[in-house]
């Protein structure tokens, strides 16, 4: 009897659930509000919680390796070691000129060579592979199923390239979907950042420090979870017939190389209880690599009067407008008259089809504009396409830092596998070495690279301002508008490209190529450069225009593009905003609407007490229902003790200055 019941509980013990005996570990955050649990098994099972209270549950987090092994399986032999993390993050040109990052962190190392760390702060959860291995590694594919619940709420930005998902822009608007939904776009990859209600808060997925690895993306599956994908490793490139434009023609049946010992990137669960939380969240940045390239004196943000949104439409001049001399030097002058900092030769200085970067085209000449520049102040950035850039990256940084060009806008990566994120580092250190600035377009979502390499001053990945050129009125706009903040600009800044003179309604507004407009009113326009987070941003609309509108422009002209400080005192996703933000003894408060007018009562007890302020108001005009283009620029005094009183029109929006009286 003795040995058949010794039998009968050997027998219990061996087929016992492995999770049963599997150790749990916590790890909280500093105020013990936010927690993570996590269980080794076959990987690891990583429970997020919020007062207790499960928000969501990523399962099977896992790297697993091309010759079969994982990086994790089970918890026999792993070493746990606990840290604290407390640091003020100095950020030049972010959202904040300095800020505090607070976080405990738990690492376990596995006898495989790999281990995971965890950190816990009170924004929210984020998590990393790492490896001490010294050979070769070859990730087959990284494993995660963040499982929310079926009844979640979910702003997805689906892939726009259903036959090849993971070569696409980073540009569209969000699928406001539920995670036990399954339709034609639920079914799509859809790009980070992905944002999911949990109820009692907002929980965001995002990437920070990422490097020499390709970016994460995520998939529904109808039963309430996000499942990690990921591009595979890009085998053989080949050329499109415009632009020089490479692509992945071929790939490899795994996603990541490297050799040595290296890390991963963190995978970022944000955890925001209010709305207004999300667009100065800032997880993504403190935990990003600290800057590489030392002195950032020499770099500057600023405004830019941009060429190609218009299509170089100057009217009432002597001379043929487009991409010729005579046109760039009227950009110049106007970019010198209105203290704008740079100017931009968009796409066609160089003829993009032969790729030949090195060689403007014989309608530009390049040094008189240069030397009619810099005699005014006024910057030179250069368009060009990623990889046509990175085949001549010496060659083409060297020569043109050389001639006095600023810096590059570059265009058209459409992919975040492993190579392309290399491909972007390469650029950035180049350019840095040679004191130029980087705008990045048809590019992935920021992971804080702009804090490893602050040369880089903006991102695209936002279906900005472009997409109303041969949009339509179902893309809503106006709400995309109130919406991306929230969620895309907790990876970082964003290149919008505001500043539209001709502005529509929901009956009037059309799309034109030529002669582009807006979706909603002039103030809203405005409102976006005080709103979001955009160090190096652009006056969209043609010069001639802006100079039949002086007070308008003027009033434009004058917003900072840096803060020392953000808040959003007001906002709901989807529907308005209100940001505060301040530049020395200065305040900038600006809000924007979806369709739905909207009133906002902004209490001005954020203002020093004992002090007299000029606020210049810069409101939708009592008709900017039925003509977007009408709008009040008043000012009065007003102190502490007063609040403003603000009504935003249908796809409207306001800016206020507040600056002290006695200046």
């Amino acid at each position: 009897m003795r040995n058949i019941l010794k039998s009968s509980i050997l027998l219990l013990i061996a087929t016992w659930p492995l999770a049963s005996w599997a150790k749990s570990y916590l790890v909280k955050s500093p105020s013990g509000r936010v927690a993570a649990t996590i269980n080794l098994t076959k990987g690891a099972t990583i429970n997020v919680t919020l007062d207790g209270h499960t928000l969501l549950t990523a399962r099977d987090v896992n790297l697993l390796l091309a010759d079969g092994q994982a990086a994790l399986h089970g918890d026999l032999g792993v070493k746990a070691k606990r840290t604290k993390a407390s640091r003020t993050i100095d950020a030049p040109f972010y959202r904040q000129r300095q800020f505090r990052f607070e976080a405990n962190e738990l690492d376990l190392h596995a006898p495989t060579g790999f281990g995971l760390r965890i950190v816990a702060s009170d924004e929210g959860v984020a998590y990393r592979f790492y490896t001490t291995r010294t050979g070769k590694t070859v990730i087959g594919n990284e494993t995660a199923d963040y499982h929310f619940g079926t009844a979640q709420r979910a702003w997805l930005s689906p892939t726009t390239n259903a036959q090849k998902p993971y070569q696409m822009a980073f540009q569209n608007i969000y699928h406001d979907t539920t995670l036990g939904t399954v339709d034609s776009l639920s079914a799509l990859p859809a790009f980070l950042p992905a944002t999911v209600d949990c109820g009692q808060a907002k929980v965001t997925l995002l990437e920070s420090d990422a490097h020499a690895y390709p970016g994460m993306w995520v998939k529904t599956d109808g039963k309430g979870s996000l499942h990690a994908a990921f591009a595979p490793y890009p085998k053989r490139m080949d050329y499109h017939p415009w632009r020089h434009m490479t692509y992945v023609a071929d790939t490899e049946p795994f996603i990541a190389t490297s050799a040595g010992a290296r890390t991963y990137p963190w995978r970022v669960m944000q955890v925001s209880e209010k709305d207004t939380d999300m667009p100065t969240a800032n997880m993504v940045y403190a935990l990003a690599e600290p800057n590489r390239i030392g002195d950032t004196s020499w770099i500057k943000p600023g405004k830019v009067s941009w060429d190609w949104w218009s299509d170089w439409n100057l009217k009432g001049v002597g001379f043929r407008a487009g991409i010729n001399t005579d046109t760039y030097l009227y950009y110049i002058d106007f970019a010198a008259k209105h203290g704008l900092e740079y100017v931009i030769l968009d796409e066609g200085w160089y003829d993009s089809n032969k790729g030949d970067i090195m060689h403007p085209i014989a309608d530009v000449d390049l040094q008189r504009l240069i030397r009619h520049a810099n005699e005014r102040h006024v910057g030179i950035i250069l368009w060009a396409v990623f990889n046509v850039m990175d085949e001549h990256l010496e060659e083409a940084c060297s020569h043109y830092a050389k001639m006095g060009v600023k810096g590059f806008k570059v265009d058209f990566m459409d992919r975040n596998d492993q190579t392309a994120l290399e491909m972007v580092e390469r650029l950035a250190d180049c350019c840095a070495r040679h004191h130029l600035v980087l705008d990045l377009h048809g590019i992935y979502t920021p992971t804080g690279l702009n804090r490893t390499y602050p040369n880089i001053l903006n991102f695209e990945s936002v279906f900005g301002m472009e997409e109303v050129k041969w949009g339509s009125l179902k893309n809503d706009h106006p709400r995309y508008d109130v919406t991306f903040p929230f969620i895309r600009m907790q990876a970082g800044s964003v290149d919008f490209t505001p500043g539209a003179l001709r502005n529509g309604t929901r009956k009037d507004w059309l799309a034109s190529y030529t002669k582009p407009m807006s979706q909603g009113t002039r103030c809203h326009q405005a409102a976006e450069y005080v709103v979001y987070d955009s160090p190096l941003t652009m006056l969209a609309d043609v010069p001639t225009s802006y100079e039949s509108e002086p007070r308008f422009t003027g009033f434009l002209a004058s917003l900072p593009t840096v803060f020392d400080k953000t808040t959003v005192i007001d906002g709901q996703i989807g529907s308005h905003i209100v940001t505060l933000r301040q530049k020395g003894d200065t305040f900038y408060l600006g809000g924007m609407t979806c369709w739905d007018e909207h009133d906002a009562d902004v209490a001005l007890s954020f203002l020093p007490k004992g002090t007299t302020y000029k606020a210049t108001l810069l409101t939708d005009g009592v008709n900017a229902d039925r003509n977007a283009e009408d709008y009040r620029l008043d000012s009065r005094q007003v102190t502490a003790a007063d609040s403003l009183q603000l009504h935003m029109a249908s796809g409207g929006g306001f800016v206020v200055v507040l600056a002290p009286a006695t200046r």
